[in-house]
């Protein structure tokens, strides 16, 4: 590797500094002397997340030349053997070969593209830099591995595509109002959200074929980068009807086993373990959230069938063709990420399915802390009846009373024997109050 491409490299993004963003709901700890991990899929916004920070260094006085950025998304970069990644370190000193290392802030981004990256970095921190941000595509690069490796150094920073706050403050409608204009706004918000999803350059996209377009793009290189290229997979086209099944059974739990059948009855070849690993792997770069079905025996747990959530609507929806009863499946899958989004480090989320079913129950620690129902409209009185069966059949195996049926645009109390109470809340409320 030539160290004048890095130090253009280096050179240009301060040049570029300070960039002009909107912010997230969360910044990013600064001055924690810990490696700040940020994981998260493509394109949501953690490079976003960084460059917020060297705004807010620039703003206090610190100057471009303490910034090192690399990005590793980059046809010459990637390929970088990890012995040769102190050639950046080099590079940088004969820049500036009157800054101390310990004083600059150093960002490394998707550098999980780099095979043995853990091991530069960790030497990085022990000997020379407390200032260091890392941002990457695959859970595992930056979860259990560097962990590991680092030794509990790194604070995770989890990132997902815009909250429905963030998407009303990226469009410009007020979240704080309780006039019945704004309010319209934000229930139209709603419905926009519900159906295109959160990531940050489709929001401020205008065009409705162009975001679709911006969307196929994502697919298709998490599809080839991520999945193809990164884990060695030579069957794209089985592994893509593989990953549009998921999307398609979204809120059902998910039979590998049935999956199998179903494609080697088309003729397709693939053995049963290679879904079983796709199906991880597409977790492990976030397109995919994977749930089980809730019981106190943990064996229970491990071996139920599990339910898949997308990233993202607006992903999904270019990926396949809307159905009737998406918007239902899509407000549960938007639930989903919220829930998932404010989780704190002892959450746990499973759905509960016995004689009824109840769409989501989250364990806080070893207590169960709330039961959630999801359904479009309730005002039909089956339907409204199912779903309080599910939650009252869920309350008592579990012990829980704070019980929830979020709904597209009904509230109300319902008040049932046993001093029990269902919260009923437009789902556009609860998003922003969670």
């Amino acid at each position: 590797m030539d160290k004048t491409y890095i130090k253009t490299q280096i050179a240009m993004r301060q040049a570029e500094f300070p960039t002009d963003l909107k912010r997230r709901e969360n910044s990013l700890p600064v001055n924690e002397d810990k490696i700040i991990t940020i994981p998260g899929v493509r394109r949501c916004g953690k490079s976003s997340k960084m460059e917020a920070v060297v705004n807010d260094l620039l703003s206090k006085g610190v100057t471009r030349e303490r910034m090192l950025w690399v990005s590793f998304d980059d046809e010459r970069l990637v390929k970088m053997p990890s012995e040769e990644l102190n050639l950046i370190i080099e590079a940088y000193r004969e820049m500036y070969p009157d800054t101390e290392l310990s004083s600059v802030y150093m960002f490394f981004d998707e550098i999980q593209l780099i095979e043995g990256w853990e091991y530069f970095i960790m030497r990085l921190y022990k000997h020379y830099c407390k200032n260091i941000y890392i941002s990457g595509s695959n859970a595992t690069m930056l979860s259990s591995e560097l962990k590991s490796v680092l030794r509990g150094w790194p604070i995770e920073e989890e990132t997902l595509p815009l909250s429905f706050k963030e998407f009303c403050e990226f469009k410009g409608i007020r979240t704080d109002s309780w006039l019945e204009q704004d309010q319209a706004k934000l229930r139209n918000a709603f419905f926009e959200y519900n159906t295109q999803g959160g990531f940050p350059e489709v929001v401020l996209t205008p065009n409705l074929l162009l975001k679709t377009k911006i969307l196929q793009t994502y697919f298709d290189t998490m599809l080839l980068k991520d999945l193809v290229e990164h884990y060695k997979i030579g069957n794209i086209e089985v592994l893509r009807y593989f990953l549009k099944r998921i999307m398609g059974n979204l809120t059902k739990p998910t039979s590998i086993r049935g999956v199998f059948g179903d494609i080697k009855s088309q003729g397709l070849k693939v053995s049963k373990d290679d879904l079983y690993t796709w199906a991880n792997h597409a977790c492990n770069i976030f397109m995919f959230f994977r749930i089980a079905n809730y019981s106190k025996s943990l064996q229970k747990i491990e071996s139920s069938q599990p339910k898949y959530y997308c990233i993202d609507n607006g992903l999904r929806d270019s990926v396949l063709l809307p159905q009737s009863d998406d918007n239902g499946k899509k407000l549960e899958n938007t639930v989903f990420l919220q829930l998932y989004r404010h989780r704190s480090p002892v959450d746990r989320i499973y759905y509960y399915q016995g004689e009824y079913e109840c769409d989501f129950i989250v364990q806080r620690g070893i207590a169960i802390h709330a039961l959630y129902q999801v359904c479009w409209d309730i005002s039909d009185p089956a339907t409204r009846n199912r779903e309080i069966r599910g939650l009252l059949e869920a309350s008592k195996i579990t012990g829980c009373p704070n019980l929830y049926i979020i709904t597209s645009e009904q509230q109300e109390e319902i008040a049932l024997d046993n001093n029990i109470t269902i919260h009923v809340l437009p789902a556009w409320k609860w998003l922003l109050n969670l």
